[in-house]
């Protein structure tokens, strides 16, 4: 506890209203500041009929941070900022991780900010919305925290009412972000979260596509990772990715690994004729149940093991 506690320090704020404590590693990566606007506050999870949100209106402050540090976790990093906001009078209004809060779909209902400066991890994410004070003058703070394999990355968004003196709720630091450089010959930045987690982790697993059950057929859509995916291979000419399917282990092996194979085709044949992917940056392989997610011994399992994975083949 000594060792994570050494970590933190006090960063600095505009008024003495609340503070927060960041890693001593913490870089802040971009900050905006906008007035007598208004952000949608997340306050449950995603579902079919959507995800449930206040409207929280005054003026809208926006950080993001980078933790460059592979120990800490994302509920290291959440745990302690949850436990400031509840010391400074906030009540927490939602609090989730990635798959209990909807997974993609409550991450792309979200209002974050893009990459490179805020990155994040679709297997591992956090959120928390917390109040502070009754409409009209209340406070909002939510928290959108994730990690990739090389840094923890940390969305602070804050929404106060205007005041005579321009107070914010929380104001985590005051210093302009640094100017992220590149060197001349670098690959370009990923365009999209969807292209930092494939580059981070080498694979994504397409979670919103459906197919005709029994079927290799994908469905009409639209799907949301298709549109990302084919947006992140047209922006990266140089990037190759190969679809590959995957069954449950109902059935030979021979039937499932042509079945695989079929269903990765098709989801090619939608990123060349709707998206306009060339082709040469795709291929289709199907590995029927050999590479299973979960346990085909119960129907979440099975239907968790259904699925196309993108993994990114390209070495340069």
């Amino acid at each position: 506890m000594r060792g994570l506690a050494a970590l933190f320090c006090v960063l600095p704020m505009v008024v003495p209203a609340a503070t927060l404590e960041l890693p001593a590693s913490a870089k802040l990566q971009s900050a905006e500041t906008t007035p007598l606007s208004s952000y949608d506050v997340a306050v449950g999870g995603w579902s079919f009929a959507g995800l449930p949100k206040i409207e929280a209106l005054g003026t809208v402050d926006r950080q993001v941070w980078r933790i460059d540090s592979a120990g800490l976790t994302t509920l290291q990093i959440l745990a302690p900022l949850r436990q400031q906001l509840q010391s400074a009078g906030f009540s927490l209004l939602y609090d989730c991780r990635t798959d209990a809060c909807g997974g993609f779909d409550f991450r792309f209902g979200l209002d974050v900010a893009p990459p490179p400066a805020m990155q994040v991890n679709l297997g591992d994410f956090r959120y928390l919305a917390a109040r502070r004070g009754a409409d009209p003058a209340a406070e909002y703070v939510t928290l959108f925290i994730s990690k990739t394999a090389r840094a923890g990355f940390v969305q602070v968004v804050t929404v106060g009412a205007e005041t005579a003196t321009d107070e914010r709720p929380i104001i985590v630091a005051t210093a302009a972000p640094p100017a992220i450089e590149q060197p001349a010959d670098a690959a370009p930045a990923p365009t999209s979260a969807f292209g930092s987690v494939l580059e981070a982790s080498g694979h994504v697993i397409l979670s919103d596509l459906k197919f005709e059950s029994g079927s290799a057929q994908l469905g009409a859509g639209p799907f949301d990772t298709l549109a990302e995916l084919a947006g992140y291979l047209i922006a990266h000419p140089a990037r190759k990715v190969a679809l590959v399917g995957h069954t449950d282990s109902s059935g030979s092996l021979e039937a499932n690994v042509a079945l695989s194979r079929h269903r990765a085709a098709s989801v090619v044949e939608r990123l060349v004729a709707d998206y306009g992917v060339p082709r040469a940056q795709l291929e289709a392989q199907g590995m029927g149940y050999l590479a299973p997610v979960a346990s085909n011994l119960s129907a979440q399992g099975r239907d968790a093991n259904r699925r196309v994975e993108v993994i990114l083949t390209s070495t340069d």
